[in-house]
């Protein structure tokens, strides 16, 4: 049974910084991109970073220059770190995998979250 696992999260204040950690589970194979969601309070759901399998990264505009996400292959980990917090990033973050392979199997799976919380 794959399954994505958050740590990580927890209470910082504004201009502080946290790294989030990911763990993949479950006889894989490998993974195409690891990506970062985050969902406020009321809000949608929204990606935050992500990554490939061979290290080109996207973000979201309103972390660009802020946070960095990495991985590593060989433990099926991927990492969100964030700078610069600011309240408005206060969210559950959500570890994402996309194109998950097993043997027999080859699917997307999310992560149950970690909370961030930003105080001002």
């Amino acid at each position: 049974q794959v399954q994505l696992v958050e740590s990580g999260g927890g209470l910082v204040q504004a201009g502080g910084s946290l790294r989030v950690s990911c763990v993949a589970s479950g006889n894989i194979i490998s993974i195409n991109a690891m990506n970062w969601y985050r969902q406020a309070p009321g809000k949608q759901r929204e990606l935050v970073a992500g990554i490939s399998r061979g290290g080109d990264t996207k973000y979201a505009d309103s972390v660009k220059g802020r946070f960095t996400i990495s991985r590593d292959n060989a433990k099926n980990t991927v990492y969100l770190q964030m700078n610069s917090l600011k309240p408005e990033d206060t969210a559950v973050y959500y570890c994402h995998g996309d194109g998950v392979a097993t043997i027999n199997s080859l699917g997307n799976y999310w992560g149950q979250g970690t909370q961030v919380t930003v105080s001002s």
